[in-house]
């Protein structure tokens, strides 16, 4: 029986241990962290990852902690006019064969990692990895204990600072996009009824907008507040807040967002940065998955989605029966194309979210208002290529 060792525990490394062990791999996946935490609020599970997740088996699990939005929403922050809207709910699940849901972190991995551990996994937490090495007879983990663990295949899913890239790539310095985010939740009952709706709407303005949408079935809030500035911050998704900050930075906004940010009591922040996308994921029977792989700012909510892509396509091409380290090589081979757009179109909407008041903004903004009324099913049209896609089919 092959063996797959697993550096990360996160949403890649928790998937990728749950299909390797239905694949009948012996899977060791090795956590820095002694348990998970709620860290990471909110997620956006768009038709394409919930494929993934039904092909895993914990679609109905993650189901019933989610919440279904109505519509996907970009509106004026300032005046609360509204530039696009895509409806989602059973028209997404009509539309492009899955459905669109809102999960917490925590709640997404707690259903993975039971999952992995019912299909026979072994998930080492306190675990932290610090490099590979690659021996004549398969390659070996060395873990900061000064242990090591020896395998067949290796999957580095330790995410943006992840010791695996830097060991394939060499150290990378990080670039500073000149934008920072608060995140968190706020208990929905804190809210007055009607203040948030039930979709994914984003408030966009000049230099900054604020996403809000439910979590757990109506009972909690995600936001995510991005403020454009020069100043740097830590890259941490730990880092705590103040929540007058935000109140500042969107003070004079649209009643619902300042009726918001009036409410929150806690938030992490963290900056957002870039990092060199000219990178190799593979050495050998090395392969990197998930933000290891290609970080990605969140403009639009993909990270994750890209994630569980990566192990659905990792498993296809190691049901081929070719050697690993070219299963690996075709890994890759067939991700990047997707995954780079996927990246350039969130750098895109970071542009069109904070676009100055101006004749630009104008004519971009009313084209979409002018499509999302006249034709919505084309505007909708405009994510096919995203959402329809279906990582696990022939599998």
């Amino acid at each position: 029986m092959r063996k797959a060792l697993i550096a990360g525990g996160g949403i890649a490394g928790m998937a990728a241990a749950l299909a390797l062990a239905r694949e009948d791999w012996t899977v060791t996946l090795c956590e820095a962290a002694p348990a998970p935490g709620e860290v990471g609020a909110g997620l956006q599970m768009s038709p394409n990852a919930a494929k993934v997740l039904r092909w895993l088996g914990v679609l109905d699990r993650v189901l019933a902690g989610a919440s279904v939005p109505e519509a996907a929403e970009l509106r004026d922050g300032l005046t609360g006019a509204k530039v696009y809207r895509a409806a989602l709910g059973k028209t997404a699940e009509a539309r492009w064969g899955a459905p669109y849901l809102h999960v917490h972190r925590a709640d997404l991995l707690a259903a993975l990692t039971d999952a992995a551990r019912e299909a026979g996994a072994e998930i080492r937490g306190g675990a932290r990895v610090e490099s590979y090495v690659i021996r004549p007879e398969g390659p070996a983990l060395k873990l900061e204990d000064g242990s090591s663990l020896s395998g067949d295949l290796v999957i580095g899913a330790d995410g943006i600072r992840s010791a695996l890239r830097a060991q394939i790539n060499g150290a990378e310095a990080p670039d500073f996009t000149g934008q920072v985010a608060w995140r968190g939740t706020i208990p929905a009952d804190r809210l007055p009824d009607g203040l948030v709706e039930r979709n994914a709407t984003v408030w966009a303005g000049p230099g900054r907008h604020l996403v809000t949408y439910y979590l757990r079935g109506g009972k909690a809030v995600n936001f995510v507040a991005v403020e454009e500035r020069e100043g740097w911050v830590e890259e941490s998704w730990s880092a705590e807040g103040n929540p007058q900050d935000i109140r500042s930075t969107f003070a004079g906004w649209h009643e619902r967002v300042t009726g918001l940010v009036e409410r929150i009591e806690e938030c992490f922040l963290w900056g957002l940065f870039t990092r060199p996308e000219q990178v190799r994921w593979v050495d050998g029977p090395v392969v990197l998955i998930g933000d290891a792989a290609h970080p990605m700012l969140p403009f639009m909510a993909q990270g994750a989605a890209m994630a569980l892509e990566d192990v659905a396509v990792l498993v296809r091409e190691l049901q081929s029966g070719e050697p690993l380290a070219e299963a690996t090589l075709a890994h890759e081979s067939r991700r990047w194309p997707r995954v780079a757009r996927v990246q350039a179109q969130s750098l895109s909407n970071s542009r069109l979210f904070h676009q100055p008041p101006g004749l630009r903004r104008r004519l971009r903004w009313g084209a979409m208002s002018a499509l999302t009324n006249i034709a919505p099913g084309v505007a909708a049209g405009q994510l096919d290529w995203l959402y329809d896609f279906d990582a696990t089919a022939g599998l």
